[in-house]
Order: structure tokens, then C-alpha cells, then sequence
């Protein structure tokens, strides 16, 4: 069997290629290119190139810049527009790494795609199931939970039951000095903030931007510089004068008006998800469920309701905002992956 082997330039993906190099596969490597080249880029490329070739493989570049623009910034761009604060990473596997890139190497003669994320694939009769990493602080489950089971059967994911202190360990034993040195907790085609991005996108289209802050009881408390400057939870640069601290509770798109209120009006007791990517048969689901809507929070336990081409959840305790845009990734208690989706709207 060939395994493609997409590399980023970091320490996970480079770990995963020489576990798999150690174990004797037939290794196809590929780093895809997904934003205008810049310098670092080319240089990470050559690096990235050393390092295969001091293993006896072939580095592949692929330019999926073009795609990677319209499936993902572009849109990211408008969810912005659109009141939704969205989730690109998780777009990203389904559509770019698990979507793209797998069809291209597949054309080049792989059968599987490896990656260095930090969940599990475990498949049987009954096909692929996603689970959660051995690594409960780097698990990446949630953010693969749009991915379609007929991708996670071509998935392969070397570090799923590793901790990353032993991938950095690993590979300082191996002498591989990996080119992307500081990992990112951000977006990676933004290098700092995402309003500048979507400040150039409303400029460009003399787009309305401001509009009324108001609280629940419609009074007007201030004058916002645009929706999409904000997310739901946020407390400071509101730009309001008030003798307690006040939170963005909500959008109303139609009206272009800021909603905030106090910590108490803060939370939610549910979400109506949509774009569903179903791992497991609802038949087979278990009687308790957890609900992830963040990356960074912990499951909640909730009760679901399928309605056709969406699903109702209801948190058994007030928990987080859930944020329209964002993935919610459904759980059993043993850490599967049951379904995933975006939250369309929040239920208060």
C-alpha cells in the first residue's frame, strides 16, 4: 500500500512521515501550497525537500492555492459579512486535505492520505470511525468531525495514540529539525488579526457598517463599527460606558444591531446544527450524549433531536455561548465521534 504523506513543515506532520518511513511503507510525500507564495514559503519547501531526500523520497509540491481561496477564504470572508463567526480548520480537512488533496494523491497512486493530527481512525466490518486522540490535550477529533466517512477510510493518522512530548522528543532523537519551529493557534492564512482581512473585503465594497448596540430591552447603549468586529462573549472594546460589565449576547443581522447584556444573560441552552456529516446511524447512537461547540471546552452532556436535514440540542445545564458559524461536534461517552455540523442558530 502507497501512503501519501502531507506535510506542513511542522514537528507533527514530519513525526507522522518518519513513523511511517521506520515501519517500511511505500511513502508518497506532498506539501500543498494554499496561499500566494512568500518567501518563507519556498524556503520551507527546500527544507521540507532536504529532509525527504536525506529519507530517499520525493517531496511533491501541489498548488491548491486557487481552490483554497474559493473554498475557504472566501467564505470565511462572507460568514464574517453574515453575522457567523466560522470555523475554517474544520472546513478545511473536509473540503482541502480530506477532500482536495486526497483525490489528487490518490490520482498520483496512493491509496491512503497520512496527516499528523492527533485523533484516531479505527475501522471494522461497519467501516471507519473517528475518535478522540490519545492525546486528550491535542485532540483534533472535533476539528475532523465534518469529514466524511469515505475520506476517513483513506485516513491515516501515525501520532493517534502519541502525546505530543513524545513527538518532540522524537523527532530531537532523530535529528530532524523540523522548518516551521512555533505552532499556531491561529488562522493560518491570517498572521494576526482577521479584521484587517475582513476590514479590506468591506472597503472594497462600501459596505454599511455601523449600527446600534442595544441590550435585550431594546435601549440603545452605543454605536458598533461593523458585526463582524465582534464575537459572541466578547466583554472588552465595546466602546460602552456602564457601571457593570457588559457582553456580546447576540447579532441581529436584518437590523445591523449589536445585542449585549450581562454575564447572566451569557450562555445557552442549546443549538440548531445543519450540514450534518453523520458517523454513526442515530439508531446506534447511545442513550447519553456529549455536545463539543468549541475547540477549547469540554463536552457537554446534552440531548439531540434529528429533524430532517438538521438537529435540535438541548445541554442538560446552561453551558457556553454556542456561536452560529462554529462546529458542534456530537460525542458518545467513550470519546466517538457520532456527528458533526454547523450551528446555524442559537437556542436561548
Amino acid at each position: 500500500m502507497k501512503i501519501s504523506v502531507a506535510l506542513s513543515g511542522g514537528v507533527d506532520s514530519l513525526a507522522s512521515m518518519h513513523l511511517l518511513y521506520r515501519e517500511g511503507h511505500d511513502l508518497l510525500p506532498v506539501h500543498a501550497r494554499l496561499f500566494p507564495e512568500q518567501d518563507p514559503g519556498e524556503k520551507l519547501a527546500q527544507h521540507l525537500d532536504m529532509i525527504c531526500r536525506n529519507m530517499g523520497l520525493s517531496l511533491h509540491i501541489l498548488d491548491l492555492t486557487q481552490h483554497f481561496s474559493k473554498e475557504i477564504i472566501e467564505p470565511f470572508i462572507q460568514d464574517y459579512l453574515h453575522g457567523k463567526t466560522p470555523n475554517p480548520c474544520a472546513l478545511c480537512n473536509k473540503k482541502i486535505k480530506f477532500g482536495l488533496l486526497l483525490d489528487r494523491v490518490r490520482e498520483m497512486g496512493a491509496d491512503a492520505l497520512a496527516t499528523g493530527h492527533y485523533a484516531r481512525v479505527l475501522k471494522d466490518e461497519q467501516g471507519a470511525g473517528l475518535w478522540r486522540g490519545r492525546d486528550l490535550s491535542k485532540d483534533q477529533s472535533y476539528f475532523l468531525s465534518l469529514v466524511p466517512e469515505k475520506s476517513l477510510e483513506k485516513a491515516i493518522f501515525p501520532l493517534q495514540n502519541r502525546h505530543k512530548t513524545w513527538v518532540v522528543n522524537y523527532l530531537a532523537r532523530e535529528n530532524i529539525s523540523p522548518p516551521a519551529t512555533r505552532e499556531s493557534s491561529e488562522v493560518c492564512f491570517i498572521p494576526g488579526d482577521y479584521r484587517k482581512l475582513v476590514a479590506w473585503k468591506t472597503s472594497s465594497n462600501n459596505e454599511s457598517l455601523s449600527g446600534p448596540i442595544k441590550n435585550r430591552q431594546g435601549a440603545t447603549l452605543g454605536v458598533h463599527s461593523g458585526l463582524w468586529r465582534y464575537t459572541p462573549g466578547q466583554r472588552r472594546g465595546l466602546g460602552i460606558a456602564s457601571s457593570y460589565p457588559l457582553y456580546v449576547i447576540g447579532k441581529d443581522q436584518e437590523a445591523n444591531t449589536l445585542l449585549v447584556g450581562t454575564r447572566n444573560e451569557l450562555g445557552s441552552r442549546g443549538c440548531l446544527i445543519r450540514e450534518i456529516n453523520q458517523l454513526v446511524p442515530t439508531e446506534k447512537w447511545p442513550d447519553r450524549l456529549w455536545v463539543q461547540t468549541r475547540y477549547r471546552q469540554s463536552a457537554q452532556p446534552a440531548d439531540v433531536h434529528p429533524e430532517n436535514s438538521c438537529m435540535r440540542i438541548y445541554f442538560k445545564e446552561k453551558t457556553e455561548v454556542s456561536v452560529p458559524g462554529q462546529v458542534a461536534a456530537l460525542y458518545s461517552r467513550d470519546g466517538r465521534v457520532l456527528a458533526g455540523g454547523i450551528i446555524e442558530q442559537e437556542i436561548r
